[in-house]
Order: structure tokens, then sequence, then C-alpha cells
């Protein structure tokens, strides 16, 4: 294929990712992850992150994103989390988690991990367990905690299935949460070290033992927690 050739492809695809009907954006993203040719669809496809509805359109952008080589994509995607946009952070977080590169991970800062936006949090917080090196898991269970009592089910069981994938090294941090004076972060650390011995117990199991464990106050929290 010559350069003009190319040129009308990179064309085309670039028309049909901002195409108006969902499909034509989807197999165009397809398109572009089989066969990822020219790195110049890159910087396309990370602005289209940050603006698409449709989400079977933007988990199809990641996966094309990670066909690419991690030199090209990764420093765009590093770039796109001081995006003033919301989605544009949470997606690029989400596409650093599927890359799983490592050298991503100075870039997974505190004021990531506590955005005010639950899904950049989210994505923030799958992100960090994935890139974390082992020696900062400690560090990073740490900063974990403080978002103890988050939010709805969904953003408390985003943080209880991260800590957890942190494995051992969270049960001190959590031990000492389980006897905050606000009950629902002893709660939600009573959940989690329940999911970390027990990772067949359900989590809304998890929650109603809790709740009970919350009932008989912050020192026989302490006592059933260790």
């Amino acid at each position: 294929m010559n350069s003009t050739q190319m040129n009308s492809q990179l064309t085309r695809l670039i028309e049909a990712l901002g195409a108006g009907n969902s499909s034509t954006r989807l197999q165009a993203a397809l398109t572009v992850g089989t066969h990822p040719d020219d790195p110049r669809l890159v910087e396309t496809l990370v602005a289209r992150c940050a603006i698409e509805p449709d989400f079977f359109v933007r988990d199809m952008l990641t996966w094309a994103l990670t066909r690419f080589p991690a030199e090209d994509t990764v420093p765009r995607l590093l770039t796109e989390l001081r995006s003033p946009v919301a989605q544009a952070r949470s997606q690029s977080l989400h596409t650093l988690s599927k890359i799983g590169d490592k050298n991503a991970w100075p870039a997974i800062t505190r004021s990531l991990l506590c955005d005010a936006d639950d899904e950049v949090a989210r994505s923030a917080w799958r992100a960090a367990v994935v890139l974390v090196p082992d020696g900062d898991k400690a560090g990073l269970a740490a900063e974990l905690v403080t978002q103890l009592g988050r939010g709805d089910r969904t953003v408390q069981l985003s943080l209880s299935r991260a800590l957890v994938a942190l494995g051992p090294v969270i049960e001190p941090v959590l031990e000492d949460t389980v006897t905050s004076p606000d009950p629902a972060v002893r709660a939600h650390a009573a959940v989690t070290l329940r999911l970390l011995h027990d990772p067949d117990t359900g989590f809304d199991q998890a929650v109603d033992e809790a709740k009970r464990i919350v009932a008989l106050g912050p020192e026989r929290a302490q006592e059933i927690a260790c």
C-alpha cells in the first residue's frame, strides 16, 4: 500500500471513529485493533476515549490501544491523566491497567486514587493494584484505606476488591481501621477483612456480617479482627 492509499485509509478510519452510529464506531475500533499498522491512530483513539458515550465502543477503543506498542500508547495515556475531563482520566487509567506497563506506576498519584469522581477513583484503584511494585504495596494499601466507607455498593465493592488483590499486606492497616469512630469506615474495613480471609464469601453476605460487628462497637470489632 502506497502513502496515498495509507493516508486515505487513515482518513476513513478517523471519520468512522467519530461517526454518529455506534455500530460504525465499534467496527472502526475493531478494524484499527485488528490491524494496528499506523501509530498515528493512537492519538485519535485516545482522544475518542475521552468523549465516547457508548460503553462497548469505549471497551473496543481500549482493546485497540492495547494492540499498539506500549512506547506509542503509554506516553499519550499518561498525558491524559492530567485532563480536566473525568472520562478522559478514567478511560486512560483503565487502558493503562490493561496494558500493564509497570513504568506507568509513578503516574498513579494520590490525587487520582482520591479523585472526587467515583469512576476515576475506581479506575485508579484497579490500575494501581496491577502496576504497583511489590515494595510499594504497603504504601498503596495505606493510601487506599483512606477511601473506606466512600460511595455506594459498587464503589465500595471496587475498593474492597482492589485491597484484597494486594494480599496479606493489607491486614495491619485494615485491623487499625476496623476501630474507626466512623461506622461506615468500620463496616467497610470489616467487609474487606472478611473477603481477604474468605474469598468465597459474597460481598453482600460480608456486608451483613460487618453490620453485626459494627453494632458491637469498636472494641469488639478489634477483638474479632484480631
